[in-house]
């Protein structure tokens, strides 16, 4: 009898383990915002013309660089139509299961959607390109309620709206409205309330998702404003730390800093395009300061963020707004261990199972490479359709054994797990 309760008792286990969402792709690049998939069994070479594509969207997803959140058996995205703001939740099969208008989005120089919907147990968050911050049922496309951010921290308008995907920490949302009255705030994520604000701190926001750091039990927003590297306290909203990275290349830098950190084992990587470059910032044992490790020049992405594999962080850099090569550099020093030309691109990265995903912005040619500190060699690749947008903003995510990618009105699901 002992042996059958336990024989459930594991079965039950192994069910609660699968129903867990343990290979969801949960919010803007992914479970721990990193661009990283832990998932396994994926092919290692793709055939002739791509991996099996499963499913595209009938649905017109509208204008925007919106990339996916899939979580709980659903597909969320957002869209522009005219001068309002639509999400969308898919079933795995591609059908449409509700959308919902949010009202007024971004329709200034490059109009669209910029947010990626964040997805907690069975609520959906998202920023506008407006800066109002919206919570609804994720299942149903019910609204639970919507913050103003922008009217109640003062917030001041960057060139190309707000830009920013929602951080959840414990009880609360993070935003970052670059507000006169505090740069960044934490909303109660039940109810939209604003719950802390970082008051002196008023520094313009710059298209940056923040990320979390954990340091020996503390909890830290780490983000990049317009012209520095923060480090906020989620629990009090009190601003730890600064680095004005005007003196990364000795000069001030451009105020468009769209990348997310990497944080790992108490350092934290940032970078921006422009000839911004980066700098590697050590974490102090509570967490309260940062010194400076090392700088690099080469690695300047531009908004298609990096990735970190066995010590080496991977991404493209900028050499012009639509030129790029791809970079590969050591955690620990700095030190460049490839630079190499891919027709001249850059993109966006994200990485799952010993392989990098990169993604031409310019063509959507979709590379599958080795994570080879010695070298990039493409293995294998293809081009995503065409919409009628130029341009190949989205990042592609990856959950269970399937490949998302959206290109402004469409949506293609690939299978990538290995037979």
């Amino acid at each position: 009898m002992k042996k059958r309760v336990g024989t459930m008792v594991f079965v039950l286990v192994l069910w609660a383990a699968t129903m867990s969402g343990a290979d969801d792709w949960p919010q803007f690049r992914g479970p721990n915002r990193d661009g990283k998939s832990a998932e396994t069994g994926l092919l290692k070479e793709w055939p002739m013309g791509g991996p099996e594509l499963l499913w595209s969207v009938q649905e017109d997803l509208g204008q925007g660089y919106s990339s996916l959140a899939i979580a709980d058996g659903m597909v969320y995205t957002a869209g522009r139509f005219g001068k309002e703001g639509v999400v969308f939740a898919f079933d795995l099969d591609g059908e449409l299961k509700w959308k919902q208008n949010y009202g007024p989005e971004w329709t200034g120089d490059h109009p669209g959607t910029r947010t990626t919907p964040t997805i907690e147990e069975d609520r959906l968050y998202l920023i506008s390109g407006m800066g109002a911050v919206h919570c609804y049922e994720s299942k149903t496309g019910k609204k639970i309620w919507t913050t103003d951010a922008v009217k109640e921290l003062q917030g001041q308008m960057a060139s190309w709206g707000w830009a920013e995907s929602p951080l959840i920490i414990d009880d609360k949302v993070i935003c970052t409205p670059g507000g006169r009255l505090g740069t960044m705030a934490g909303l109660d994520k039940m109810t939209g309330e604003v719950v802390w604000s970082t008051k002196g701190l008023s520094e313009l926001g710059s298209y940056c998702s923040p990320i979390c750091a954990e340091r020996n039990g503390k909890k830290i927003i780490v983000t990049q404003t317009a012209v520095s590297v923060i480090g906020v306290d989620a629990a009090t909203g009190k601003v730890l730390w600064q680095d004005k990275f005007t003196d990364y290349q000795g000069r001030r830098p451009q105020d468009i800093n769209p990348v997310s950190p990497l944080y790992h084992d108490g350092g934290i990587f940032v970078t921006s395009g422009y000839n911004d470059g980066g700098a590697m910032l050590v974490l102090s044992a509570d967490g309260n300061a940062i010194t400076r490790k090392w700088t690099n020049q080469t690695l300047d992405n531009h908004h298609g963020n990096v990735v970190l594999v066995d010590g080496y962080i991977y991404g493209s850099n900028w050499l012009s707004n639509t030129r790029g090569n791809w970079v590969c550099l050591d955690w620990r020093t700095g030190k460049v261990m490839y630079e190499y030309s891919w027709n001249r691109n850059k993109g966006a990265i994200i990485y799952a199972d010993g392989m990098l995903y990169c993604y031409n912005e310019n063509t959507g040619e979709l590379a599958l490479v080795k994570a080879d500190p010695k070298e990039f060699k493409i293995i294998s690749s293809f081009n995503i359709p065409r919409s009628s947008e130029k341009i190949w903003w989205a990042h592609p995510a990856i959950a269970d054994g399937r490949l998302y990618v959206r290109q402004e009105k469409d949506l293609f699901c690939y299978d990538i797990k290995e037979i």
